[in-house]
């Protein structure tokens, strides 16, 4: 058998084929508003189960309404009108008043996604991370707002009535729904900084004293002189002042951009704190 007959073809050696890219990273993972719906709905699905925390949320304001209209409607005089026109006047802060109770439940399950190693997970999965913050104040916005539909409802019910047209009512509500948006991302950022659950809603407990010294339950003029500074400038009184008027079919003045004001200035700065403190929060 001659040479050529028995030479047999060299092949040349293959290169290494690359492992085979996965789907979410060939497209990009998912996008802002896919993750930001997960996210929500795991949230809200973590809201719904835990059943006590829920029946508050409704049922404190409705007790608050309650307590404030009948034992100190007939006592104390917001300009006449007796018990009806003090339940008018505590109406807008027994709402914004649960808002803040609401949103204390968002530093607590932020702490935990973070205590718990959720958040350090979260870093191998293609997606960007801060929908996880933003689920948790979708979740605490329909919470609120639920609460805040069964306090009106009942309010109704023992007698509240209103001359504000649609438009301020409008206006009203969405004076609400800012401060429950801004009060949400301050107690996201409560959760992320804090050290545990328990201290995370240790730490928001002094902001729910806020509408207590504000015009929401009396009138500034009825303060110790030494207290009127801080209840008349505070954030609370001029959002509280702006969704009363409105809610009443008043003229609000310039309340409502001073509101505006605060809530959107709480949101930029506990955003940027945010944007600093979470990556390295969850690079932990």
């Amino acid at each position: 058998m001659s040479a050529e007959q028995t030479a047999q073809p060299v092949q040349s050696p293959q290169p290494p084929q690359p492992p085979p890219v996965p789907p979410a990273a060939r497209s990009g993972g998912a996008g802002f508003a896919t993750a930001l719906r997960v996210f929500s709905a795991r949230s809200l699905k973590k809201s719904f189960r835990d059943g006590e925390s829920l029946m508050m949320a409704i049922l404190l304001p409705v007790f608050l309404m309650l307590i404030f209209n009948f034992v100190m409607g007939g006592a104390i005089d917001v300009g006449g009108g007796g018990r009806q026109a003090y339940l008018a006047y505590v109406m807008p802060a027994v709402v914004l008043t649960a808002a803040g109770f609401g949103a204390s439940y968002t530093a607590v399950v932020v702490s935990q996604d973070v205590t718990t190693g959720f958040m350090n997970r979260l870093r191998t999965m293609p997606f960007p991370a801060v929908t996880v913050l933003l689920g948790h104040a979708v979740s605490s916005m329909v919470r609120n707002l639920m609460a805040t539909a069964v306090v009106v409802l009942v309010g109704f019910a023992v007698g509240f009535r209103t001359e504000a047209d649609a438009g301020q009512l409008l206006g009203s509500l969405g004076l609400i729904l800012l401060w429950i948006l801004a009060i949400t991302v301050i107690f996201a950022l409560l959760g992320l900084v804090a050290g545990s659950p328990e201290s995370a809603n240790g730490y928001g407990f002094v902001l729910l004293f806020l509408p207590y010294v504000s015009s929401g339950f009396a009138p500034v003029q009825t303060m110790p002189g030494w207290l009127q500074g801080f209840a008349q400038h505070q954030p609370m009184t001029p959002v509280i002042d702006a969704s009363r008027a409105l809610m009443n079919g008043q003229d609000a003045g310039a309340d409502p951009w001073i509101a505006v004001a605060w809530c959107l200035g709480f949101m930029a700065v506990a955003v940027w704190i945010m944007s600093v403190v979470f990556p390295r929060k969850v690079a932990r």
